[in-house]
């Protein structure tokens, strides 16, 4: 169904105040039109919040605009991958109320990407996308940041490397095992070798 005059208004505004914006500027969001002249598809940018495992990072969103926006509200998920309690480790699927039924026609795409960066700086793993970041989160914080910077340098051009990561991720990958596939064994267990192995073999 092709988007409605009152969605293309509404987003040709939209977009207009979040190009223009200082403040979007001064938090590291960006967003950008791809090549679609009814404005349904756009590409989103978070800037990692300062002191975050995410800080100096930065995560590409997709953002599909429905026909009945802005009575109902986008559709947005992560294209980057993310280490993070409210956001699927593998679709980028995120939980946000205001992403569901929280909405609000008033509501804006700046809001929205305000409301995301501030997700990053405080998860809440209570009502998680992802079970298995959430339960680290909450049972070894310490493993958690870590892996959460971890993966921010792997995908998110983040600035913290931990070689001792690295190396156990290239250990498996000597067993013939994919990269993000050891990665991720890696994070679900703790980074414990010897387990994240026997998960990959009873796959």
């Amino acid at each position: 169904m092709a988007t409605t005059p009152i969605a293309v208004q509404r987003m040709r505004r939209e977009l207009s105040e979040v190009v223009s914006s200082q403040e979007m500027m001064d938090c590291n969001i960006k967003i950008a039109l791809l090549e679609n002249e009814e404005i349904t598809e756009l590409k989103g940018f978070i800037g990692g919040p300062p002191d975050t495992p995410y800080e100096g990072a930065k995560f590409e969103l997709r953002i599909v605009i429905p026909d009945t926006y802005p009575f109902y509200p986008p559709k947005i998920h992560f294209v980057t991958k993310i280490w993070h309690p409210n956001i699927s480790s593998v679709t980028g699927a995120i939980c946000l109320d205001i992403l569901k039924d929280q909405w609000a026609a008033a509501m804006t795409l700046r809001t929205v990407l305000i409301s995301l960066q501030a997700l990053l700086a405080a998860p809440e793993p209570d009502d998680p996308q992802d079970a298995v970041v959430a339960k680290q989160y909450k049972d070894n914080y310490p493993a958690f940041v870590r892996t959460a910077k971890h993966w921010a340098h792997a995908y998110a051009q983040g600035p913290t490397v931990d070689t001792e990561f690295d190396e156990k991720i290239n250990t498996i990958i000597s067993m013939g095992f994919k990269e993000n596939d050891a990665r991720v064994a890696l994070s679900s267990n703790e980074w414990i070798l010897q387990k994240a192995t026997e998960s990959l073999i009873r796959k």
